[in-house]
């Protein structure tokens, strides 16, 4: 059989794999009982199809596959499978069948073998957030799309670099979520994402491939005499630095542990699947719970490193927290936060409006992508009779605006894409909302 071999991104070690049974750090009777579900749900018969299903190496799953026929609970089929060359299949006996209901009875999960919590530590560290080294060049890289002030990046490069928490403040419309998703893409390398934790005997879904983005795996050349990549423990997802991103919606009990009680399993939070990436509060002051309120819930994590979620039955335990925690508001920091939450957000970066000289090359930048051709008259229009009306306010979501709005218009009227006083004046309409008193 011909099995691709997982390469090991440049810059992160990866998990190495178990050895033997005895070295996984989860109890026997849990293995066993995952193994028994997964080849009763899946109905998996032969020692590489269960590797694959329980994401184990092939010599760690035939001592689990031994351990349940020493116990009476699989016996192997005595006959080799047409298509499986020269590997013994293998079933549950009554007793297995049985056994694996009463298993399901007690939690649903079946599938990779979960890593235990001390175990997924080790690995947190070895692919830390604060362990990415960024230069200038990749974060302009980054943010080539964007019109930033240099003074902005002599703030933002090391706010990045440290891994620590950023709160970005300005007025709306001036691409902080932007700027945000530039970072994400400056860091740009890869990590280890479990697909389940253990913890007590209790299973944490962790990877989540809404949130999780698995990259390509590379594979040896089979011609190629050496072999230049490496095994890793594939009860992990080779990912993308993950990225969350919460807004108004966000609320304090999407920060706990989610507990399925159909399946009697639970669910990672969201900044334990930000684990080792950005964890985005965008809009912040919009959600129900008050700023303050969602600043303290980050104060241990923040200062220690360490986060804490509890099980159903009351039971508190230490998880690594090792995420970029961006907090984005449009409201100043003085207004909802006190001092002493402010200071426990490592780095504040006001996030400005343009000036007029950057407010034209945005907006010249905008109109040649979407193929809107320049009026010299109209821009000067636009600056002189609309802009003193908002006492010459400029916002970097504006140019996209009334380009937008100008093409809405031309496609609407069946003319050219162009530019001309009238057209912006139907375009300003739309951009701001007249104060008034609407008779009900």
């Amino acid at each position: 059989m011909n099995i691709a071999v997982n390469a090991a991104p440049q810059g992160v070690t990866p998990p190495p794999a178990p050895k033997t049974l005895d070295g996984m750090q989860i109890s026997l009777v849990m293995m066993r009982d995952i193994l028994l579900k997964t080849m009763f749900r899946m109905n998996v018969t032969l020692v590489t199809e269960i590797s694959r299903a329980i994401c184990l190496p092939l010599n760690v799953t035939q001592e689990l596959v031994d351990l349940a026929r020493s116990q009476r609970l699989c016996e192997a089929t005595g006959t080799l499978n047409a298509n499986s060359g020269p590997e013994m299949g293998y079933q549950l006996t009554d007793a297995g069948k049985a056994r694996a209901l009463d298993a399901l009875a007690q939690s649903e999960y079946y599938g990779a073998m979960p890593v235990p919590l001390a175990v997924y530590r080790e690995q947190v560290a070895r692919q830390s957030i604060r362990n990415v080294a960024i230069s200038r060049a990749q974060l302009e890289a980054a943010m080539g799309h964007l019109i930033l002030p240099p003074a902005l990046l002599d703030h933002l490069g090391p706010a990045v670099g440290a891994g620590r928490s950023i709160l970005m403040y300005g007025p709306p419309g001036n691409g902080k979520s932007s700027i945000s998703n530039g970072i994400r893409n400056a860091i740009g390398d890869k990590v280890y994402v479990p697909r389940a934790i253990e913890y007590s005997g209790q299973v944490i879904t962790v990877y989540d491939p809404i949130i999780h983005s698995a990259a390509e795996e590379d594979h040896d050349d089979p011609t190629s005499l050496r072999r230049t990549s490496g095994r890793y423990d594939t009860r992990y997802v080779r990912c993308e630095r993950p990225t969350v991103v919460t807004g108004g919606e966000l609320s304090l009990d999407m920060l706990d542990l989610v507990y399925n009680p159909v399946a009697r399993t639970y669910q990672a939070p969201l900044q334990l699947k930000a684990t080792g990436g950005i964890f985005i509060i965008d809009d912040l002051g919009r959600q129900a719970e008050p700023p303050q309120k969602i600043v303290n819930r980050w104060i241990v994590p923040l200062e220690e490193g360490r986060d804490i979620l509890a099980l159903q039955s009351g039971e508190k335990f230490e998880v690594p927290f090792d995420t970029l925690v961006i907090f984005s508001t449009n409201f100043h920091p003085n207004e909802i936060f006190d001092k002493a939450a402010l200071r426990r957000i490592f780095f504040k970066i006001k996030i400005d409006g343009p000036g007029q000289e950057d407010f034209l090359r945005i907006f010249a930048l905008v109109a040649k992508k979407k193929g809107l051709p320049l009026d010299q008259q109209t821009l000067l229009y636009l600056l002189k009779y609309k802009y003193p009306s908002i006492n010459n306010v400029y916002a970097n979501y504006q140019p996209v605006y009334l380009i937008d709005q100008m093409l809405a218009i031309c496609r609407f009227e069946g003319i050219p894409p162009q530019m001309t006083p009238e057209l912006i004046d139907r375009a300003w309409a739309n951009m701001f909302v007249k104060d008034e008193v609407i008779v009900k």
